[in-house]
């Protein structure tokens, strides 16, 4: 028996496949960017401008920003840190898993082709099938063995875009990741810096601190001397030991600090305390060069990890509200299998064994009790929750850049204020050093110079950090590039 198609239903039939495929559409709405922010700058109205940044059209940096800090002991430990921190191990992975979800997406919306084989051990029951048997004589149900071997495909035509858009939706998380994977290597980044400027600071102040118990003790083995001589009173005696003893309580809290920090380092860079030692950084050697270029606000949103990741959110949660709608559209699927089975080996390829079918089948929705339109207004009210949160988060990026200039400002006022201080604590010394010696003045006197110098030089240290730390939160702040030579990874 042969079967045979009619050229005009066969005609028919193509034109009317050719139609449906050309009346593919994609439901929803098509993700557009957010527009630039429309401000120019970062400050207040009379807000004071750091010389240490300036607004820059174009901040391509030569390399990472750390380096501007100018300290080669930093960029080993920060490389160190990029190459054996757990949280950027975790924060690699969860990357991975998301580019394996886009795979995964991606390998749902094309066809899908499965292969089966089978071998069945059975024993008919002919009495089922009406067959006792014949007079006297009665069937044995008789046992053999079925060997099968098929395959099937099927493809869903997506006539409204619902793949597409789920597709579209996992391209955007895997882009999200990927800016949140940089937000963790930039954040990492920083926190080294800040880390190894509080090493730099503590080791100023304690070196500040003892250089006054020094002063101290030289103090102390002077009124010794002097009251052995009779040229000193017991009250001076008093005063410089209870100085020194006072000054001696300073250093076990700076050492206590400066042990936390070192151990707070050697975990970032990813080693317990015990098996890493932390340099031992100097304010000397942490500076900037020159001015830090700080992006306008319309590069910031380009260029910011946290500011991109919000924004490809806000993408998946727009693609989320055109899969929601192709839902209550029909769906079309294609489907074509084959079957091979036999009673022996030998006859399975053979074409008498052989069985097909090629179909479309259609579904779509009839009653759901507004379930599906309830999706779709789920859908939009997330876009719109993501759409806030892109938002705020360009405010907070925006209000952190502000504060760190801000901060960076009044850190150059401090600095300047804590010189003129110090160089004026050193005049008023030698002074007081001069009169003493020479008979016009108190050694009271003397003691309360050099505590006002010994104090001087620690704050001014503290000030020296307290500037570079700022420094660094504004790198920070303003989305500074991390990639070395042999990252990007999470590009």
């Amino acid at each position: 028996m042969s079967l045979s198609i009619n050229p005009r239903r066969h005609a028919l039939l193509g034109a009317s496949l050719a139609v449906l495929l050309s009346a593919c559409t994609t439901v929803g709405p098509d993700f557009q960017s957010p527009g630039a922010p429309a401000a120019q700058g970062y400050a207040m109205a009379g807000d004071a401008a750091p010389a240490i940044a300036r607004l820059d059209p174009d901040t391509a940096a030569s390399g990472p920003w750390w380096t501007a800090l100018g300290s080669s002991q930093l960029d080993q430990v920060i490389r160190q840190a990029i190459a054996d921190s757990p949280t950027l191990d975790e924060a690699d992975a969860t990357l991975r898993q998301a580019r394996s979800a886009l795979a995964q997406a991606r390998g749902e919306a094309g066809p899908q082709a499965d292969l089966n084989a089978g071998f069945h051990r059975e024993r008919a029951n002919l009495q089922a099938f009406g067959f006792t048997g014949f007079g006297d004589m009665q069937l044995e149900n008789p046992t053999f063995s079925l060997y099968s071997v098929g395959g099937g495909i099927g493809y869903d035509l997506d006539l409204f875009g619902g793949e597409r858009r789920r597709l579209e939706g996992a391209s955007a998380r895997a882009e999200a990741q990927a800016r949140r994977a940089d937000a963790a290597y930039l954040s990492l980044t920083a926190n080294v810096a800040l880390q190894a400027v509080t090493i730099a600071t503590l080791q100023a102040q304690i070196e500040a601190t003892e250089q006054m118990i020094a002063a101290d003790e030289a103090n102390v083995e002077l009124v010794r001397k002097a009251n052995a001589l009779g040229g000193s009173t017991s009250t001076a005696r008093v005063a410089a030991q209870s100085q020194l003893e006072q000054d001696l309580t300073l250093l076990p809290p700076l050492r206590a600090q400066l042990a936390a920090a070192r151990h707070a380092l050697a975990v970032l860079v990813g080693h317990a305390p015990a098996e890493w030692t932390a340099p031992d950084f100097r304010l000397a050697d942490l500076g900037l060069a020159g001015p830090a270029p700080i992006a306008l606000p319309s590069q910031l949103v380009r260029r910011r990890p946290d500011i991109l990741a919000a924004e490809a959110d806000l993408h998946a949660a727009t693609a989320d509200i055109g899969v929601a709608t192709a839902d209550l559209y029909p769906k079309i699927r294609l489907t074509a299998s084959i079957a091979q089975g036999s009673l022996k080996p030998a006859d399975l390829f053979s074409y008498d064994a052989s069985g097909w079918d090629v179909g479309a089948g259609l579904t779509a929705p009839l009653f759901d009790g507004g379930a599906l339109k309830a999706r779709r207004q789920q859908a939009r009210e997330a876009a719109a929750a993501a759409s806030a949160r892109y938002r705020q988060t360009v405010l907070t990026a925006f209000a952190q850049v502000a504060d760190a200039l801000s901060a960076l400002s009044a850190d150059e006022e401090s600095l300047a204020a804590h010189s003129r201080s110090l160089a004026q604590a050193d005049e008023n010394l030698r002074l007081a050093k001069v009169a003493y010696e020479r008979g016009g003045g108190a050694f009271l006197e003397v003691l309360d110079a050099q505590r006002r110098v010994n104090e001087s030089q620690s704050s001014l240290a503290r000030a020296n950090g307290q500037r570079l730390a700022d420094a660094v939160r504004l790198f920070a702040a303003a989305g500074a590039d991390w990639r070395t030579a042999s990252d990007g990874s999470s590009d």
